[in-house]
């Protein structure tokens, strides 16, 4: 291969790398891997991507970078056949919570586009069609009612206002009109201006402009529409004398049967980030803060004089008054505040939440009215310019779905607007797979999809609700559909398909972000880029890997060099060239092992990877499952999102899985549902649990314990030992020393964070000093002061067994167990770290600086440390993200620690090392999206190998048997077989 064929890496020391040398071919599928914290994202993304950046942005003038984020130089002695670098992350969206999958995509830019230029207009409220008319238009369907019978040409100069409209009338009769209707009669100008009327009443006043009759050809009928519509801001109606109906026309977009008048059709109307378009009563956010009774009244055992109404004890400044204005109120309608809110009658407790109108009563010699907790703390919400009142009223609210809108985010009129028979919300919430049908049957003139024009005949099959494009609809949207259907298919490609475009971005795990912005690069149809990504297959069930490994390919076979951090063993057998990471981690690792082709990391001895892939290393099987305590958590009637009424027994006191394609409702039961009411049960959480009938069981339980995927506090000042809380203990140790006690020093002064403690205050107790260059990247420097210790000289005279503040801070996780071996809180904290891996790690290691698999396992550690009652439940979300094999045997090994214990594990897991190793299987789907939420299989790994309908089953029948187990010898009963919406559900039940 020629010099440029590769991209040639030498001394490259960034983080742990050790002076490394890589030869990396360019053009090829590339996956980096190898333990957690070994390298590989220091490699693939802080050495070649941050290069490939800074070059670029060094291309471009000293005017145009003080605009940009620069990065820094790698640490890296020099780089060859670089070529321009694209990073497709997992880090979390932007916390904007008008971001969605259409918005972040782009999609709903095109639809906005599509349904403003293509649309056809439709009453919101009745469902007709509304058409904007011209006065040719008008004259020409006018002419041909004339040949029917006489007519009536009227202009609505008032309608349904209140007034008597004199000055109006006056007009009328200068200009030289001398006829109107009034509410429907005709009646010369003169006698109405005569006639008693009450101006309080709503009239309709029409001017005469014409009458014609049968067969008039009267050449002034368009200049006579014409004038009617300049005089009734675009509106007229027409009198039929042979049935004496009104034809109304309008040359606006309005529904003349129920009067709602449609803004102009312009791509504005449709963005929910647009007053233009947006909800006004949630400002386009789908859902708004709503006062919450049970918040408001968190403890039902007390009286309203006990203080039972929360906010009145914290923010209400004339609580007193408040309580004298609601005995009045009390004493009138028949009820005492002295009894236990839990006995209130429901009247009694509407009254007190929500008021009594205009009702006056008598409080303090003054008259009063109650107005009720609700409104109050709601229009104190609206109106307060304090964040401490606002802060603290948003306690006793909680998000809801808007109740104008449903979640929607725009203003109702928008939704008459439909293209091929579809408002935009019907569009956005259907699946990605759905729109994807939808858009790709109305593309005109394409091959292979059948023309949706009107009139094509019966060879047109339309989808249930479809309506076909007119040939001049056809022309206007041929561009916009063929950008949608083209992204709509990559996101089908990397599996995605069952997202929503409506669904919020801030709502997406880190691998379906990355996926997302993947499918956007498939659409750039670029070349001679390369592309770095990490860990796409992460929340992929391995069903899908298939269309994620195809869309990484093409991407190389258009001309790019394709780098994949990854531990996914299908996506390493389809790399054309893979790089081991090792030997171990942090600091013990940081060199490549192993590289070559699959094949050649397998023959290598010294490659830990390769010797899982030939099963020479393996994660057992447990050569027995557990039974159980025979106790269950039941969750009855479960149907939020996509979830349908189902009814799921979770068996406590073993290690559970449960799994299913993406979208299945995996994370919709475990989470939005179980893992909430635990919470409000246990802790009084505020957030409100997804739909469900009701959960049995709950009393088994006094802890839960849910570890999601939310990164941890990555500040520079975070680290393992302040994220676990030992860094208080070690305090707290340090201010036990006699010299410290003796001086006085409390716990703040071993701080680094507390200003005018014990920290280097040059460098705010950060090591090191930034200084600003301008236009070139920002350099760190060591603190000349403290020479990178953080701490001032007083603080670094306190010596705990020869060792500083700022020693133990330098020790790995290992050494400082040992350090503190006598120590046990310490001490026992640093053991469960140690035992998910991170012996490596630095005890003051910035939080910045740990991989995405090492931030998680700090998290799993944090609470793995705290006390384990027997009857916790630990609820985990995909606990192997950025795990090596190696990593996942150790993480088992904890977890099954907690399960001897007593305790219940619940895990939402796609990987098959960790599905094979599980007591019990509960296996969601069949499909994702719409086409799932039901459960296919439960029972044990075994069980659940045996269902043919479960695509979970089907791997991990492969897994058992690669791991030697070879089929259960035992006697599978399979459940009862249902069809429920064309969906199979099958609940496998191992026979006793």
């Amino acid at each position: 291969m020629a010099h440029n064929s590769f991209i040639t890496i030498k001394g490259a020391r960034v983080h742990n790398l050790k002076n490394i040398d890589a030869k990396i071919p360019k053009d090829k599928f590339v996956v980096i891997t190898g333990l957690s914290g070994s390298g590989k994202s220091s490699l693939a993304f802080d050495t070649i991507y941050s290069e490939g950046q800074r070059r670029y942005v060094e291309s471009l003038s000293s005017y145009a970078r003080q605009f940009l984020e620069l990065q820094d130089k790698p640490d890296v002695d020099e780089i060859h056949g670089l070529s321009p670098t694209i990073a497709i992350e997992q880090r979390t969206a932007s916390s904007n919570p008008r971001s969605t999958v259409g918005t972040v995509t782009e999609i709903y830019d095109y639809l906005r586009v599509l349904f403003s230029r293509a649309g056809r207009p439709h009453c919101p409220a009745c469902g007709k069609p509304v058409q904007k008319l011209g006065a040719h238009s008008v004259a020409k369907g006018l002419r041909e009612l004339i040949d029917e019978t006489s007519v009536v040409l009227l202009s609505p100069v008032v309608r349904d206002e209140k007034g008597l409209h004199r000055g109006l009338l006056d007009w009328a009769k200068k200009t030289g009109y001398s006829e109107v209707r009034y509410n429907g009669v005709f009646v010369p100008i003169d006698e109405l201006k005569m006639m008693r009327r009450d101006k309080e009443h709503k009239s309709t006043i029409e001017l005469v402009i014409s009458r014609y009759g049968q067969y008039d050809e009267s050449s002034k009928l368009e200049e006579e529409i014409t004038k009617a519509f300049e005089l009734a801001d675009g509106f007229l109606s027409v009198y039929r004398d042979d049935t004496g109906a009104d034809v109304a026309y309008s040359q606006r977009l309005t529904c003349p049967t129920c009067d709602i008048h449609m803004p102009e059709m312009e791509p504005r109307i449709f963005s929910f980030n647009s007053p233009h378009g947006a909800c006004p009563a949630c400002t386009g956010l789908g859902n708004k803060l709503e006062i919450m009774p049970e918040l408001v009244m968190p403890n039902p055992r007390l009286t309203i004089a006990q203080g039972a109404i929360k906010p009145w004890t914290r923010i209400a400044g004339n609580q007193q008054y408040n309580m004298k204005v609601l005995e009045a109120v009390a004493l009138a309608h028949d009820f005492s505040l002295d009894v236990p809110v839990s006995r209130l009658p429901k009247k009694a407790m509407d009254i007190v939440l929500y008021g009594t109108g205009e009702e006056e009563y008598v409080a303090d010699g003054k008259k009063a009215t109650y107005e009720g907790v609700v409104p109050n703390l709601e229009k104190r919400f609206r109106e307060t310019d304090s964040d401490y009142v606002r802060k603290e009223i948003e306690n006793y609210m909680n998000t809801v779905v808007c109740p104008s809108c449903q979640g929607k985010r725009l203003r109702s009129e928008v939704f008459g607007i439909r293209f091929g028979g579809k408002n935009i919300a019907d569009v956005v919430t259907m699946s990605i797979d759905e729109a994807h049908g939808f858009f790709s049957g109305l593309i005109p003139n394409k091959k292979g999809h059948p023309s949706t024009r009107l009139g094509a005949g019966k060879a047109q099959k339309e989808q249930k609700g479809v309506v076909g494009l007119s040939e001049t609809e056809e022309k206007i949207a041929a561009q916009a559909l063929r950008e949608i259907s083209i992204r709509l298919d990559n996101l089908v490609k990397v599996g995605l398909g069952y997202l929503t475009l409506d669904r919020a971005a801030i709502s997406l795990s880190g691998g379906e972000l990355q996926r997302v912005r993947l499918a956007t690069q498939l659409g750039n149809d670029l070349s001679g880029v390369i592309y770095v990504l990490d860990e796409p297959s992460i929340g992929l069930h391995p069903r899908d890997n298939d269309k994620l490994i195809d869309a990484l390919k093409s991407l190389r076979d258009q001309g790019n060099s394709v780098i994949v951090v990854e531990h996914d063993e299908a996506t390493i057998e389809a790399a054309d060239y893979v790089i081991d990471m090792g030997p171990k981690a942090g600091t013990l690792g940081g060199e490549i092992v192993s590289e070559g082709t699959p094949a050649q990391l397998k023959r290598d001895p010294k490659s830990l990877t390769g010797l899982y892939m030939t099963g020479k290393e393996e994660i057992s099987i447990p050569k027995r499952y557990r039974k159980g305590q025979g106790r269950f958590l039941s969750i009855k009637g479960a149907e939020e999102f996509n979830l349908r009424k189902v009814d799921v027994k979770i068996p406590l006191g073993l290690l559970v899985t449960v799994t299913g394609v993406s979208g299945s409702g995996k994370s919709t039961l475990v989470v939005d549902i179980l893992s909430r009411v635990l919470a409000k049960k246990l802790y009084r959480a505020k957030e409100m649990p997804g739909k469900h009938k009701e959960i049995k069981g709950l009393n088994e339980l006094d802890k839960v314990i849910t570890i999601d995927q939310s990164p941890i506090g990555r500040t520079p000042r975070s680290n393992p030992a302040t994220y676990t809380g030992v860094f208080t203990a070690i305090r707290d140790l340090f201010t036990e020393v006699a010299e410290a006690k003796m001086k006085g020093y409390d716990a703040g002064k071993f701080s680094f964070n507390v200003k005018g403690g014990g920290r280097c205050e040059a460098c705010a107790g950060e090591g090191l000093i930034r200084i600003e260059m301008q236009f070139l990247p920002d350099v760190f420097i060591e603190c000349t002061e403290c020479h990178g210790k953080r701490y001032n000289t007083e603080a670094l005279e306190i010596h705990y067994k020869d060792k500083t503040i700022s020693d133990v801070l330098d020790m790995t996780v290992e050494d400082a167990a040992g350090f503190f071996s006598d120590q046990h809180l310490i001490h026992d904290k640093l053991s469960v770290l140690k035992d998910v891996g991170l012996g490596y790690l630095k005890l003051g290691q910035p939080a910045t600086t740990l991989s995405g698999g090492e931030a998680q396992r700090v998290k799993l550690a944090t609470e793995l440390s705290r006390r384990a009652t027997g009857r916790t439940l630990y609820i985990l979300d995909e606990p192997t993200t950025g795990l090596h094999f190696d990593d996942i045997k150790r993480l088992l090994g904890v977890l099954n620690q907690l399960v001897d214990k007593g305790n219940s594990v619940l895990i939402i897991e796609h990987n098959m090392d960790v599905i094979k190793s599980s007591d019990w299987v509960i296996d969601m789907g069949p499909e994702g999206g719409a086409g799932g939420g039901l459960v296919v299989a439960e029972g044990t790994p075994r069980d659940v190998a045996a269902v043919k309908e479960s695509h979970t089953g089907r791997y991990l029948k492969i897994a058992l048997k690669g791991a030697g187990a070879g089929r259960s010898g035992a006697n599978v009963k399979a459940g009862r077989v249902s069809k429920v919406k064309s969906a199979v559900r099958v609940r496998a039940r191992a026979t006793a």
